[in-house]
């Protein structure tokens, strides 16, 4: 899961699939939170700069639709009403930052409670399937809550009207932008200079296992119930793309997750710390707006303390440069398998659940503690080997105890190689940015060269943002080097003084 320390409130941060095994996401109950996916804006055909590359071909879900659309929002809003949704101070429109939004319909004070969706209208693992000898199934092989809503949601979407849901899967994203839904050329191509890549393919892998245990212990001996034609690879991409940008922890109904009709068709704002949650005195799923609002304008929650990367990552989207105050990016760091203690500084890593390649989380405010001890030990001589334990549970996060260590006789080494590191990254950043240009793309139509340029314009945002924390990085480290490096010959020459003096 990620940090959830990050948070200064419960609305539980999205997990994070890289530190889930295959066996995890499948036989227990991984911490989940999220809204929904939206993109920031649309790039039109007419901008295709002459992009050419072969074009993946994937197999089209035969339910939702555009992200854009409105006719089955306001299908949904409907629905909802004559459901028993109570009369609302928002409704669905066209935003600018988003392609759908709730937007105010009358003056909204802040600290005003909104939305009050009532439990039946809430899709949650104890929801009633259509096909009950499915959901009975499932059930009885004690599939938790995250892969037994991604069925549910195949299930229900299959069924088209006969399911109760159909209003809201039909206004749910035919294909959100999430990085579960981008095919593993464009992953290279786009976000070959950022490490949100890997965590993609991670999360990738993961979602695979994930439908291939079901496949083999479940799915294949129900086929009746679950067949192949629609519950597939690509209807799960879809099915836990739709969780990843969707699902909530509801902190007053015991944490339960939950995805929640109309709500989460809320856009996420940095500006703003308000989340969803169960009101116990209303009896409904609501959220405290922390700011007024005005006729017209969008109304915004927080998808949690979240990096343009993983905003990406799991909803489809990047925040304007500049806009994110929780903004970061992952520093790779390697230990060297040249190093003449390689071996004893290996076993002191895995004894603290670390392995020789490690990521840190750069801020434009600093870096971790752990980052600094990770590359003391890399940087650490034979003569200190006493120390490399210490070290390596200082570079674990696992610790609960925050220790800044400090090793004046090597620290100038350390910065070195923090810096080493955070120039090589930036030098493939500027090689993908200054080669972006003449990226080319083969496309068929207007609706794919429209995709792909989407897809090249949110990587070009991610890696400008990305790479001006690592520029910080690098300032503050030369910075630093310059005037340990200053002070050193400051302090020989005044030694050499002394001994002129002496002489």
């Amino acid at each position: 899961m990620a940090d959830a320390s990050r948070s200064s409130y419960p609305s539980l941060l999205l997990p994070n699939l890289s530190q889930i095994s295959i066996p995890f996401l499948i036989n227990s109950y991984p911490p989940i939170v999220c809204k929904k996916s939206q993109i920031r804006f649309s790039v039109s055909a007419k901008s295709n700069d002459g992009l050419k590359v072969a074009e993946t071909t994937t197999k089209t879900i035969p339910w939702g639709c555009e992200t854009d659309s409105l006719e089955n929002a306001s299908a949904l809003q409907q629905w909802l009403s004559e459901s028993g949704l109570p009369p609302q101070k928002m409704e669905i429109d066209k935003v600018d930052v988003g392609e759908r939004g709730l937007v105010a319909l009358k003056n909204i004070r802040k600290g005003e409670k909104l939305l009050f969706v009532p439990p039946p209208l809430v899709i949650s693992p104890d929801s009633e399937w259509t096909r009950r000898e499915a959901g009975e199934v499932l059930r009885r092989n004690f599939v938790p809550d995250w892969p037994l809503l991604a069925t549910y949601l195949i299930s229900e979407a299959s069924l088209m009207k006969s399911s109760r849901w159909s209003n809201y899967i039909s206004a749910l994203p035919r294909q959100p932008y999430s990085l579960l839904c981008w095919t593993r050329s464009e992953l290279d191509m786009y976000l070959v200079a950022s490490q949100i890549r890997e965590r993609a393919i991670e999360r990738i892998t993961d979602v695979t296992g994930t439908y291939n245990d079901l496949r083999l212990r479940i799915f294949s001996k129900y086929p009746h119930l679950f067949p192949e034609e629609v519950f597939n690879m690509e209807t799960f991409k879809w099915s836990f793309g739709i969780l990843f940008s969707r699902l909530v922890r509801l902190p007053s109904m015991e944490g339960k997750v939950a995805l929640v009709p109309w709500a989460d068709m809320l856009n996420h704002s940095s500006e703003v710390e308000t989340f969803l949650d169960y009101d116990k005195s209303s009896q409904g799923i609501v959220f405290t707006t922390d700011r007024s609002y005005q006729p017209g304008e969008q109304v915004f929650i927080s998808y949690g303390k979240k990096s343009n990367g993983e905003l990406l990552l799991s909803y489809g989207f990047v925040p304007e440069e500049g806009t994110n105050p929780n903004d970061s990016v992952d520093l790779p760091m390697s230990l060297n398998k040249s190093d003449k203690c390689y071996k004893e500084k290996l076993q002191a890593l895995r004894k603290h659940g670390l392995s020789t390649a490690q990521r840190f989380p750069l801020q434009i405010t600093g870096w971790p503690l752990e980052l600094m001890a990770y590359a003391y030990l890399v940087v650490s001589p034979p003569n200190m080997s006493q120390h490399f334990e210490e070290m390596a549970a200082a570079a674990s996060s696992k610790t609960t105890i925050k220790k800044d260590i400090k090793f004046p006789e090597i620290e100038e080494q350390a910065l070195q190689f923090t810096l080493d590191c955070c120039e090589s990254s930036i030098s493939k950043y500027n090689k993908f940015l200054e080669g972006s240009g003449s990226l080319d793309v083969v496309v068929t139509s207007p609706k794919q060269a429209n995709r792909k340029l989407l897809l090249k314009q949110l990587a070009i945002d991610l890696c400008t943002s990305e790479r001006r924390i690592l520029f910080r990085a690098q300032y503050i480290l030369r910075r630093r080097l310059r005037d340990m490096r200053t002070g050193e010959l400051r302090a020989l020459r005044i030694l050499d003084g002394f001994k002129k003096l002496f002489k």
